[in-house]
This record gives structure tokens, C-alpha cells and sequence, in this order.
């Protein structure tokens, strides 16, 4: 595909030159295939090289970077990957402080590696780098 254009990706992307990335989930985990599909996503642009600056989480999205979770022995653990992509990578993992509060979610219930923020940020992320990419209704 080098050399041809697809709607909505640049030469950037087609040519593998590394970009920044941040993320927007809006979904929460379990009950909606967005918060799968974004960190599949973060996970694969890591290991092309590229850079997941950070995933900011919206809405109930927020609900995937809690402590509260406890999934079965046999099921993915969704916080859990988002701290270690945290750690491993250092990707921010951030939740809009407007949707935790609604939620009863604060600071000692986020995962390790994740914080709560104003949504300012969001603006940040996006101006910060080079895609963002949002995942969820």
C-alpha cells in the first residue's frame, strides 16, 4: 500500500514513520468491546515502534482504570493491562475527574500507573500528538 492514499490516514502512517498517539475510551470494561480494542490497538502501535502517549478515559471508560474489578481466574483483567502498559511503557492512563465523580470513583481507587484528571487534558493529549483515536460510543 506505500505510495497510496486511504481516507483518513496520512503518508505518515503509510510510509511507517514512528507518531505519537493518544487515546480516547469511552466505554467501560466487560460490557462493551471498545476498552478490548484499545489497548489491542495500544498494545500492536507499541510494539510497530510508535508511541501511545496516553489513554484518557470518558464516561464510563473511566470504570477501566479502577481497583474494583475482580474478574474470574479465566478472564482478561482489564485494569491490570492498563497498569502494566503503564508502567512497562509509561503510558498515561487517565479518567476525566467529572465522569469518576459521577461514578464514586477517586484517587485511591485508581490502578497504579493511573490518575484522575480535568478534562483540559483531553485537549492536551490532542494537541500533544499526532493521532488521536477514540474507541466507544
Amino acid at each position: 500500500m506505500r505510495g497510496t492514499a486511504l481516507p483518513g490516514f496520512s503518508a505518515t502512517i503509510l510510509n511507517s514513520e514512528k507518531v505519537k498517539i493518544g487515546i480516547l475510551l469511552k466505554e467501560g470494561p466487560y460490557n462493551h468491546q471498545a476498552a478490548d480494542t484499545a489497548y489491542k490497538f495500544a498494545e500492536a502501535a507499541i510494539k510497530k515502534g510508535h508511541t501511545v502517549d496516553a489513554v484518557f478515559l470518558y464516561n464510563d471508560g473511566v470504570i477501566n482504570a479502577t481497583n474494583l474489578t475482580d474478574p474470574p481466574q479465566d478472564d482478561r483483567n482489564i485494569a491490570a493491562r492498563w497498569s502494566e502498559m503503564a508502567k512497562e511503557h509509561g503510558v498515561e492512563i487517565l479518567a476525566c475527574i467529572a465522569a469518576s465523580k459521577r461514578r464514586g470513583i477517586t484517587d485511591d481507587l485508581m490502578i497504579e500507573g493511573g490518575s484522575i484528571t480535568g478534562l483540559g487534558t483531553l485537549t492536551d493529549i490532542a494537541i500533544r500528538n499526532d493521532r488521536l483515536l477514540t474507541f466507544g460510543d
